[in-house]
């Protein structure tokens, strides 16, 4: 695996990590270094180099591209080329005071692909990530040939809160700058106990751990904040008879039964109105990616392998 800090605006740059077709044992050990590349495996392969198709990684709101590393290391070991980006204001990326608004964000994942010289990728992007996968697809058709909406892609907080103030009091994120990483690191355990040690270790890859061993988002409140209001102004919903390329929706089961239940008619309000798509349930967390790498890069893969895409 190799990173790239990858300039994608005026004074913004995107870290991107690049697996390479074979690299399947790359998934990184606690202390955040890469894993030796298996026996045998081809390395140092340029993103550009023909071949399988390339994916492009997306994290969600407040998260970063360490999530997406089991992932990463399935499709890898499958003989595809992988790109994981931090995108604008979270994990090693550039933290802008601004703009945060979908179609930025989209725009800014467009020159990754491009800077690249990745040939029409499939791009995956989980929750928020899914909106960004969305508007890439939408205003910028040449850019991927098929998405990945991972539990997110069709959510608009217009349709679940009466106002702005009522999403931001529902949605606004706890203030865990200045905690300590053992309360932190405690809790996550706690909250996903079947989660591989991966998933957790990247999890907390969305902090800076500071030298006292208190923490502080990567993404600040404020971002965050202006995060959720771009996807508060966020409408997929339009887009999404639109599309030009076929897309896998995968919502998470994740056992709340009021919430699932709205999920279920989101998805299959989006899936009729999406010309070329597939719906794949998996039953786990809101974050799958982190929690079940090899289930969710086996769905991606299958709907590759029978065609989805082209």
């Amino acid at each position: 695996m190799r990173t790239d800090r990858v300039p994608v605006a005026d004074g913004v740059e995107l870290v991107v990590d690049t697996w390479a077709p074979g690299d399947g044992s790359g998934v990184r050990a606690a202390g955040g270094a890469a894993a030796a590349t298996a026996p045998g495996a081809p390395t140092g392969t340029a993103p550009g180099t023909p071949g399988l198709v390339a994916f492009v990684l997306v994290h969600g709101l407040a998260s970063n591209a360490r999530l997406w590393d089991g992932v990463a290391a399935c499709l890898a070991a499958a003989g595809h080329r992988v790109a994981t980006v931090d995108l604008r204001g979270h994990g090693r990326s550039s933290k802008p005071d601004g703009p945060y608004d979908v179609p930025t964000v989209a725009a800014d994942l467009a020159a990754v692909v491009a800077r690249l010289d990745l040939d029409r990728p499939i791009v995956a992007g989980q929750s928020w990530g899914g909106n960004v996968v969305v508007e890439l697809a939408a205003r910028h058709p040449g850019a991927t040939r098929g998405i990945v909406c991972v539990d997110g892609g069709w959510f608009e907080p217009r349709a679940r809160f009466p106002d702005w103030e009522a999403c931001l009091r529902a949605l606004a994120p706890p203030r865990l700058a200045g905690r300590r990483l053992a309360e932190v690191e405690g809790h996550i355990r706690a909250a996903h106990p079947d989660w591989p040690e991966a998933g957790i270790r990247a999890t907390l890859a969305n902090f800076e751990v500071r030298a006292d061993g208190r923490i502080a988002p990567w993404l600040t409140y404020e971002r965050h904040v202006a995060v959720l209001r771009g996807l508060w102004d966020h409408r997929p919903s339009a887009l999404f008879p639109g599309l030009g390329v076929p897309a896998l929706l995968v919502p998470a089961d994740t056992g709340d039964t009021d919430w699932t239940e709205r999920k279920v008619r989101e998805v299959e309000a989006a899936a009729a109105a999406i010309p070329s798509v597939r719906v794949r349930w998996l039953d786990g967390d809101h974050d799958l990616h982190a929690q079940h790498p090899d289930e969710l890069a086996g769905a991606m893969l299958e709907a590759t392998r029978e065609g989805l895409f082209g």
